[in-house]
């Protein structure tokens, strides 16, 4: 469980740590990231990928959002 309760602004979240908090598969921050939905903001000591916390959240947010829409198919 990753703890919500920190600086949103400066905290560094891994792939697994950012999936966990948006409810998502790794696949899924990879495919953001891919996307230009989420910039890396640093790397680990191991060169991974570290993403700071509220750009996950907001990412997580604009999916949720896109997939809420409704699209109406308006006969000519």
């Amino acid at each position: 469980m990753v703890d919500l309760n920190v600086d949103l602004q400066t905290t560094l979240w891994t792939v697994a740590e950012s999936a966990a908090a948006a409810g998502v598969a790794p696949s899924t921050v990879h495919n953001w990231r891919f996307r230009g939905k989420l910039e890396v903001a640093g790397r680990d000591r191991r060169n991974r990928p570290l993403f700071r916390a509220i750009d996950v959240i907001r990412a997580e947010k604009g999916t949720r959002e896109l997939a809420r829409r409704v699209y109406v198919h308006q006969a000519a």
